[in-house]
């Protein structure tokens, strides 16, 4: 192995901790978990943590980044498998389903994360928002190969849904949850074939 591909690799401590802090924060809330139950748990050492997080914060960062690439990571996978833009964004909807009916469901991380961070200027504020943006775009990109001038708004309305069922996921009975959610996406996404259809030929 060279020199490059070593550092190009995160180290075994990095991984630990940042596994150990992402299924604490997502269980259990940010707040609430220090940085020494995270020390403890990940079975390192104060230095080694701030070695590879100079603070919590960037601890929260990288936590809230590797959630961002699965769920990029499962967007790209639905529209890879299924080059149809209605297909893909019924795919999509099926693996959000399918995440609220997992048994370690806990609600979305990023509004979750949201909540705990109000302040718009903090960094991990700015992540959460920079993540939906993403989301929202990639929605209103593929709404739009289905009927350009109803995008915007019918991206708006399945990102609702989504935050919608992320709540109820957490309160009610996930696969009743994750059925009404797909339920209400297909219903958005007929009205949208029917207005492509109902569009009169130049």
């Amino acid at each position: 192995m060279t020199r490059t591909e070593s550092e190009a690799r995160p180290s075994a401590a990095r991984l630990r901790l940042l596994q150990t802090a992402s299924r604490i924060f997502y269980a259990e809330g940010i707040h609430a978990v220090g940085v020494d139950r995270i020390v403890a748990e990940a079975n390192v050492t104060r230095a080694t943590f701030y070695r590879h997080f100079p603070s919590k914060d960037d601890l929260i960062l990288a936590y809230l980044r590797e959630i961002r690439q699965l769920e990029r990571g499962m967007v790209d996978a639905a529209t890879a498998a299924h080059p149809a833009p209605v297909d893909a964004l019924r795919a999509i909807a099926d693996a959000i389903g399918a995440n609220i009916q997992s048994p370690t469901f806990r609600g979305c991380a990023f509004l979750n994360a949201a909540a705990e961070y109000p302040a718009t200027d903090h960094p991990v504020h700015k992540e959460v928002i920079a993540h939906r943006q993403w989301f929202l775009g990639t929605l209103t990109g593929l709404l739009a190969q289905v009927h350009e001038e109803s995008a915007d708004p019918s991206a708006r309305h399945f990102v609702m849904l989504r935050d919608g069922a992320m709540a109820a996921g957490c309160l009610f009975d996930p696969a009743l949850v994750a059925e009404t959610f797909t339920r209400g996406v297909d219903g958005l996404l007929r009205a949208n074939a029917d207005r492509d259809s109902s569009t009169p030929t130049r």
